[in-house]
């Protein structure tokens, strides 16, 4: 079946994400850095697999239970009760966090301790189909180990101990365990490259972060010390770019890691989404990642225009033709003819998606109808 997942976006996230990955081929990784999005993101997934021919696996990981999303829970299971036998759709929720517990039994759902296990607890929601387990005493990377047979399709490959002991401490704060000092260097690696590099929504985004972590994480179980870690950070992410673009036409090996990815993000179709006027949009791209690509882009012709929405709310335009300015005015902003910047009206956006409803009508507002006819003028025309 296809598996799509949902991970919050910290260390144990891509943890989880990266346990996943290694039990299972993920199509599809969602991202989500703050508990307060998880609902209007599960709201889209639902949306979308009700309407799905062949069932899929959904994998949250790691994200808080709030009311939007436990609303969410309730909505998949009566969705699934309308699906024929045979095509139902599989939920699988791993969460560790003792306040999801308190907010579903505020919302009327009781959780069951488990016998073996007094710190896991099961919530029953009458569908086989849907797994919702909440273990507050280890981290979501290990949940997702140690219960990987509700969606795994084969066991690891890669030895993942280290990983699952080093995130496990830092994640739980154990400060008094051996692996928590590997757990603060992985953790400063991981929030080193997780947006400086390969953003979020690009294909190659979740395998560059998740062989980092896998060869960090190696590291340590070698004896590697937290200095010795740090050293070695460069090489573990170059040894990582250079097997993503070995097979590249136009890699140069000579320039710096983000000149050499810049180049491969520029031909993307999958980071940037064209607006009606030409205008091409990301989402949540570094400011320095950006920079660099948008104006590679506009020098190979894709664009004249570029935007980027970043979670908070704040647009950057670049442009070569004089319209960026023009752009960041309709956004509340200034800056230069062909650099400036603005800020969304609703204050902030937690998707591709919903950053191009919120920019779309304001950049290219619909025309009222009729206003393209001959006699439109005359309409109010009095002589």
């Amino acid at each position: 079946m296809r598996l799509i997942q949902i991970t919050h976006h910290d260390l144990d996230g891509y943890g989880a994400s990266t346990v996943a990955a290694a039990c299972a081929t993920v199509e599809r990784v969602v991202h989500v850095p703050r508990y307060s999005d998880v609902g209007p993101v599960f709201e889209d997934e639902i949306k979308r697999l009700g309407r799905a021919a062949e069932r899929e696996i959904l994998l949250m990981t790691d994200l808080g239970l709030e009311e939007q999303t436990i609303a969410g829970l309730k909505k998949f299971a009566a969705m699934n009760r309308r699906r024929e036998d045979g095509q139902k759709h599989r939920l699988v929720v791993l969460d560790h966090h003792a306040s999801s517990l308190d907010q579903l039994r505020r919302l009327g759902l009781e959780a069951t301790p488990d016998a073996a296990r007094p710190a896991l607890h099961r919530i029953d929601l009458g569908d086989p189909e849907i797994a919702v387990l909440i273990e507050d005493d280890i981290c979501a990377t290990r949940m997702t180990f140690e219960h990987r047979a509700l969606f795994a399709a084969h066991e690891p490959a890669a030895d993942l101990s280290s990983l699952l002991a080093a995130v496990d401490a830092l994640d739980l704060w154990r400060k008094e365990s051996s692996a928590f000092r590997g757990g603060l260097a992985l953790d400063e690696l991981f929030w080193e490259v997780v947006s400086s590099y390969v953003p979020v929504g690009h294909p190659w985004h979740d395998r560059f972060v998740s062989e980092i972590l896998l060869a960090a994480a190696a590291a340590l179980r070698d004896g590697a010390s937290p200095a010795e870690l740090e050293r070695r950070a460069s090489a573990i992410r170059t040894g990582v770019v250079d097997a993503l673009l070995r097979d590249a036409p136009d890699d140069d090996p000579t320039l710096t890691t983000r000149m050499r990815l810049a180049r491969a993000l520029a031909r993307s179709d999958s980071l940037f989404r064209p607006l009606k006027d030409g205008t091409l949009l990301s989402f949540a791209l570094d400011s320095g990642t950006f920079q660099r690509v948008s104006d590679l882009i506009m020098d190979a012709g894709r664009a004249k225009r570029v935007v980027n929405v970043q979670r908070m709310g704040t647009l950057s335009f670049r442009s070569n033709d004089g319209t960026a300015l023009d752009g960041a005015r309709l956004f509340r902003g200034g800056g230069h003819r062909d650099a400036a910047g603005g800020r969304l009206q609703s204050g902030s956006a937690f998707s591709m998606a919903d950053a191009i409803s919120q920019v779309e009508p304001v950049l290219n507002p619909e025309k009222p109808a009729g206003s393209d006819s001959p006699f439109a003028a005359l309409k109010n025309w009095k002589g």
